[in-house]
């Protein structure tokens, strides 16, 4: 561990909390009827079709979770979908990870069309919008970040400066600046979406390994730490971090993250079988909602907080898509 800390980003850790459970949430999930496919990071359109992608099956597919119908779209072989996210018009954007492009399907034609990367993003691995509609994304083993003009296919590439960073989970502010997560150091980062320049923040521990990230109203970049089993909250304004350890501990391994409405913190603890998804309200800082994922999980991944209907949508490991129905999930009382 450093010895030594600058002091802008000295962190308060927080020893484990007392985890008082309230009432689980409800979690359906569905079947998917494409065998050993890894479907994963599910995205809801217009139409509150849900789609995602087959990793290993080389398919974009969506649920409609009223029926249980599933719809199936092929990709080019080799392709190896990774993620994908769905633009306002309702066209489905997505990570080509095995073959080095971003493609994007017009579900009503069927038609895709592509956006060959440079070999600097030769294997683009999870998507996200700005609020211009241009699509930032991560290449991990390139260990580049990457920006996608949607109206000319312009691609910019960023240079993570620290080797082997892994470049991972991405989320953009209320400014319009990427923050991502990279695995293979520890560090977060983020770019200055007008020059590209990157800064990156060393996390308070050089044992931290984080994979996904989130970013609640006031602009303020959470983490969870895959290696040491703790939450993060970095503070852009202060410099400062914040980290609680989770409920499970240091065979937590958090992995999906997300962030609903009210601003509470969501992972799933995939050190366990069943992976557990876990709760934070910032407010009270205190975990609550833990529920085992029925089928398991295996590992989940990826998730994304639906706004219009309060709900979190997952992937699983396990061949299925889960949905958690966190809107009425209560947190403790203050202590």
């Amino acid at each position: 561990m450093r010895s030594v800390f600058p002091a802008a980003i000295l962190a308060a850790t927080t020893v484990a909390p007392a985890v008082e459970v309230a009432a689980q949430v409800p979690i359906k999930e569905w079947p998917v009827p494409y065998a050993s496919s890894r479907p994963r990071d599910p995205y809801v359109d217009g139409k509150n079709r849900v789609w995602f992608v087959g990793q290993v099956g080389n398919y974009l597919a969506y649920l409609e979770p009223q029926n249980g119908k599933f719809k199936r779209y092929e990709l080019e072989g080799g392709a190896l979908p990774h993620n994908l996210i769905v633009d306002k018009k309702d066209m489905v954007w997505y990570a080509g990870n095995g073959n080095g492009h971003i493609g994007k399907l017009d579900p009503a034609t069927g038609k895709i069309t592509r956006y060959p990367l440079p070999d600097a993003l030769r294997d683009p691995h999870t998507l996200t919008f700005d609020g211009k509609g241009d699509i930032w994304f991560t290449a991990q083993n390139a260990n580049n970040v990457g920006r996608l003009r949607t109206a000319t296919g312009k691609v910019d590439v960023i240079e993570v400066p620290t080797s082997s960073a892994r470049p991972y989970g991405i989320e953009v502010d209320s400014k319009g600046r990427p923050w991502f997560n990279e695995f293979g150091s520890d560090k977060i980062a983020t770019v200055d979406p007008a020059t590209l320049k990157l800064t990156e923040h060393p996390l308070p521990d050089d044992r931290s390994r984080t994979r996904r990230i989130a970013i609640t109203s006031d602009d303020r970049i959470w983490y969870v730490d895959y290696t040491r089993g703790y939450l993060g909250r970095f503070d852009p304004a202060s410099k400062k971090f914040k980290e609680w350890a989770l409920p499970g501990g240091t065979s937590a391994l958090p992995y999906a993250m997300t962030v609903d409405d009210k601003d509470r913190l969501w992972a799933v603890e995939t050190g366990s079988q069943p992976n557990r998804l876990v709760g934070f309200d910032p407010k009270t800082e205190k975990f609550f909602g833990i529920t085992p994922i029925p089928s398991g999980g295996g590992s989940v991944r990826h998730m994304v907080f639906d706004e219009r209907t309060g709900q979190i949508w997952f992937g699983t490991d396990n061949n299925t898509i889960g949905r958690a129905e966190v809107t009425s999930a209560g947190a403790p009382p203050s202590s």
